[in-house]
C-alpha cells in the first residue's frame, strides 16, 4: 500500500500533466494559469523569436511538453539535464551533465544556454524551465574559479550537512549563471519561468539557485556559511579568495530585486512538495486509513528525523494520536546526512535503515522514504521501504543494521533484503516524500 500511494504522489507532480494544465495558445495568445487561478496573457505575435532554455532533473520532461504545446512557433534552444534522463526533443539541444557534482558536460552547457541568451533582444521571448538539480548541472564558475574547483567545494558542502538554502547561496556567490545572472544575460527579452520548486519553502530564489530570480543573499552570507560549518581553509584558494573581494565590494553581486534586469520577467511556480503530499492523501483515504499531512518543511538530520516519525508511530498505537488506528502520517522536505562513513546509500534510504532499527518488532507498520526524482544519493535507487520485520531479517541474513547505517551504508543492506525502492528517473523533483502506516 505504501508503494501505491507514493506511485500517486508522483503523478500528481509530474511536470508535464501540470503545465498543459496551466498553459494553452488561443489564437497567437498565451495565457498562463497561476496557482491561485489567475490568468497572465502574451501576445505571441509581438516576438521575432521564442527561444527556450532550462536545467534541472525535470527539465527534459518540461521542454518536451513546451515544445507540443508552441507547435511550430519555437525558435530553439538549449537544455542541461542529469544523466539518463534523456527525452527526445525536436528544435532543442538536450546537453545531459553531472549532478549533484557540476561536470565538463554542464559547463560546455551552460556557456551554450549563454551564447544563445545574449543572442535574444527586445522582440524575443525566452522560456526558462528549473526544476531541482539545476545548480548542479548549470556550472557557469565566476572570476579565476576553475570548475575542478567548484566542484570541490559543492563536495565540501554536500558532506557537512549543509542544507540546500545554504548551498545555493554559496554557489550563487562563485557563478555567472545562478541569482538572477540568466535575466541579466537575457534582459531586455521577455522571459517567462517556468519553476518545479525542490526546496522547503518553495522560495524562488533557493530553488536551483535562481537563475531568472533577484537574489537578496550576499558574499557576507556566503562567506559566513564556510565559516559556519569550518570549511574556510578546506575550499580552495581562488573560491576564498572571489568571495573575499565580493565582502570588500571589488567584485559584482549578484542582481539584486528592483533592478532593471527583471522588468521584463515572469516566474511561475507548477509544482511543489504539498502537491505530492495531497495527493498521497487523498490515496490514503481511499484506501481506508484515517490520514495526516504531518509537513511538507522537514529538515535536518536524517536520522534524527527517522526518530521523530517512529515516535509517532508508537504513539498512534498506544494512545491513538494524533490520529486513531488505520493511520496513514505524510511528511516531505529534505533532510540531510552528515556522512561520516564511507558506504553507499541516500537520505531516503538513511532514513528507513534508522527508522526500522525504532520500530523494530512493532507489528502492522511500515515506513517508506523516497525521493521524487527517482533517485536517493549517488544511487539508482530513489529510497527505500522498512517494516516490523526488516531487522531481524537482516540479522538472519548475516547484516549488521547498527554497522550498516554508521558507515553510511544502507544501500547494500536494502538491497540484499529486496527493499530498495526503484522507480528510474521520474523527470519530476519536488523533494521527499515520507509514508508512515500504522495498521
Amino acid at each position: 500500500m505504501a508503494k501505491a500511494i507514493f506511485s500517486k504522489a508522483l503523478s500528481a507532480v509530474d511536470p508535464s500533466k501540470i503545465l498543459k494544465d496551466r498553459i494553452r495558445i488561443e489564437k497567437d495568445r498565451l495565457w498562463i494559469r497561476s496557482e491561485e487561478n489567475l490568468e497572465k496573457i502574451f501576445d505571441l505575435k509581438v516576438f521575432d523569436n521564442i527561444f527556450l532554455v532550462g536545467t534541472g532533473k525535470a527539465s527534459n520532461s518540461m521542454a518536451r511538453t513546451i515544445e507540443e504545446i508552441f507547435e511550430n512557433r519555437m525558435t530553439k534552444g538549449v537544455i542541461t539535464t542529469k544523466y539518463g534522463h534523456l527525452l527526445p526533443l525536436k528544435k532543442t539541444e538536450i546537453i545531459e551533465a553531472g549532478h549533484p557534482i557540476p561536470d565538463q558536460n554542464g559547463y560546455e552547457g551552460a556557456k551554450k544556454i549563454q551564447s544563445l541568451l545574449k543572442e535574444s533582444g527586445p522582440k524575443d521571448l525566452v522560456i526558462f524551465l528549473l526544476s531541482g538539480g539545476g545548480s548542479a548541472l548549470l556550472p557557469f564558475p565566476a572570476g579565476g574559479i576553475e570548475l575542478k574547483e567548484k566542484q570541490e567545494a559543492t563536495q565540501l558542502l554536500l558532506d557537512c550537512g549543509a542544507e540546500i538554502k545554504e548551498i545555493n547561496t554559496t554557489r550563487k556567490h562563485i557563478s555567472l549563471m545562478k541569482g538572477g545572472w540568466v535575466a541579466k544575460w537575457a534582459y531586455p527579452s521577455t522571459v517567462i519561468g517556468f519553476i518545479l520548486s525542490d526546496v522547503v519553502g518553495d522560495q524562488l530564489d533557493v530553488i536551483g539557485s535562481g537563475p531568472t530570480v533577484p537574489d537578496p543573499s550576499t558574499f557576507e552570507e556566503a562567506w559566513e556559511i564556510l565559516k559556519k560549518y569550518d570549511l574556510l581553509n578546506e575550499i580552495p584558494f581562488s573560491i576564498r579568495t572571489h568571495l573575499q573581494l565580493g565582502k570588500e565590494g571589488k567584485v559584482e553581486e549578484t542582481p539584486k530585486p528592483g533592478e532593471f534586469v527583471f522588468e521584463r520577467v515572469y516566474n511561475s511556480l507548477i509544482g511543489s512538495n504539498i502537491l505530492a503530499l495531497c495527493a498521497a492523501e487523498k490515496e490514503a483515504k481511499s484506501l481506508g486509513f484515517n490520514t495526516l499531512i504531518l509537513s511538507s518543511s522537514i529538515v535536518g538530520e536524517t536520522r534524527e528525523a527517522a526518530r521523530f516519525h517512529s515516535a509517532i508511530a508508537k504513539e498512534v498505537i498506544s494512545s491513538g494520536n494524533p490520529i486513531p488506528k488505520p493511520a496513514c502520517i505524510l511528511s516531505g522536505g529534505e533532510t540531510t546526512v552528515t556522512i561520516k562513513g564511507n558506504g553507499l546509500g541516500g537520505r531516503n534510504q538513511e532514513f528507513a535503515l534508522a527508522g526500522a532499527l525504532e520500530i523494530s518488532g512493532i507489528e502492522k507498520v511500515v515506513l517508506l522514504s523516497g525521493g521524487t526524482d527517482g533517485t536517493d544519493g549517488p544511487t539508482d535507487a530513489t529510497g527505500a521501504v522498512a517494516d516490523h520485520t526488516t531487522i531481524q531479517r537482516a540479522k538472519v541474513m548475516g547484516l549488521d543494521p547498527r554497522a550498516h547505517l554508521e558507515n553510511n551504508d544502507a544501500y547494500p543492506f536494502f538491497q540484499k533484503l529486496g527493499d530498495l525502492l526503484i522507480t528510474g528517473p521520474t523527470h519530476t523533483n519536488v523533494m521527499d516524500v515520507r509514508i508512515l502506516l500504522v495498521a
